[in-house]
């Protein structure tokens, strides 16, 4: 099985560009790309969009990201899962760790969690 990501706005594009030239067969989206949520869409509203999508959310937020699963869970809904991005690593350890990640995973392993890079790194 392979994840599929959504890279929020806030994460640099540049991450999306190399992910997308190292393995294409990730399927890579953006919010704000065409069929993913608008720029601006507010957090709760990206929760849902992946949780109808199947998408896991990657993501810089660590301050408030927690909150809003924690707000979507109590609703009873569920999210495929949320990587947040390290900034002390690389962009090249980062992008390696999405690689793994999307193809070692098993279905639903980061179901209703947030998971925080590295998860693979020592």
């Amino acid at each position: 099985m392979t994840l599929k990501y959504l890279f929020d706005e806030n994460v640099d594009p540049e991450y999306v560009r190399q992910l997308r030239r190292r393995n294409p067969e990730i399927l890579v989206r953006v919010v704000g790309e065409p069929a993913t949520p608008l720029r601006g869409t507010l957090d709760p509203e990206i929760l849902n969009w992946c949780e109808v999508t199947g998408f896991v959310l990657v993501t810089n937020n660590r301050r408030s990201m927690p909150v809003h699963l924690a707000d979507h869970l109590v609703m009873g809904r569920h999210i495929p899962g949320i990587l947040i991005l390290n900034p002390s690593l690389s962009m090249g350890e980062t992008l390696e760790e999405l690689i793994v990640v999307a193809e070692a995973s098993f279905e639903n392993e980061y179901q209703d969690r947030i998971e925080y890079l590295p998860l693979l790194m020592g």
